[in-house]
């Protein structure tokens, strides 16, 4: 008797349950990628318990006018939800870390965990975002730690999305496979410009302070 014929479940749950292939590439990724969020995210944390132990305590961050962590874990939105936002990252990005590790070891991962850690790296993706709006705009100063958080979140949202468009995690219509094909194949193409429109980004809401330095 197959998963979808026992009594209690469907087709739907036999699907979720489904185990699925990851790659050692992808796996090493997230590996990689986790352990560099999470070292930022660490390190965010404990600047911000002796910013709060000290109020006068130079975060090691503080480089210049601009580049100056302490201006930016001053500020509301460093504490989005009423805690600050380096605790999201230390938990989000300890459990990459684990994910990437079973991977590597060789496990197959479940269809609806997959989906979790895209609802998740969705969710980090469109976060950072947010912040990186409010940096640039409202409180016109960059974190470099914050930068390294959003260096690692974004390959893990798009490698995330292709490994479970190709594994079929989400389906897509079959005239979508070439597209998909595609962008495996130039997978580099998306962050590297998504990166770059950052960079462009904070060149120019800081112009009037590099060209200073020119």
């Amino acid at each position: 008797m197959t998963a979808s014929a026992r009594p209690g479940t469907g087709p739907t749950t036999g699907r979720l349950t489904e185990a699925v292939r990851s790659s050692r590439a992808f796996g090493l990724l997230l590996l990689i990628a986790g352990a560099l969020g999470l070292a930022a995210s660490v390190t965010l944390t404990l600047e911000k318990i002796r910013l709060l132990e000290n109020p006068a305590y130079v975060p090691s961050c503080n480089i210049n006018p601009i580049i100056s962590c302490g201006s930016v874990m001053r500020t509301p939105q460093a504490s989005a939800f009423g805690f600050p936002n380096s605790l999201i990252g230390v938990g989000a990005f300890a459990v990459v870390v684990t994910i990437g590790v079973c991977v590597l070891a060789g496990a197959r991962l479940p269809r609806w965990f997959w989906l979790g850690l895209q609802a998740g790296t969705l969710f980090g993706v469109g976060f950072v975002t947010w912040l990186m709006d409010q940096t640039l705009y409202e409180i016109g100063a960059v974190c470099p730690y914050c930068i390294v958080v959003w260096i690692a979140t974004i390959p893990l949202f798009w490698y995330t999305t292709l490994h479970n468009v190709r594994q079929g995690v989400i389906p897509l219509p079959a005239r979508w496979r070439p597209a998909t094909e595609l962008a495996a194949r130039y997978h580099w193409v998306v962050p590297a410009v998504w990166y770059l429109v950052i960079a462009l980004l904070i060149l120019n809401r800081f112009w009037y302070y590099w060209h200073t330095l020119l």
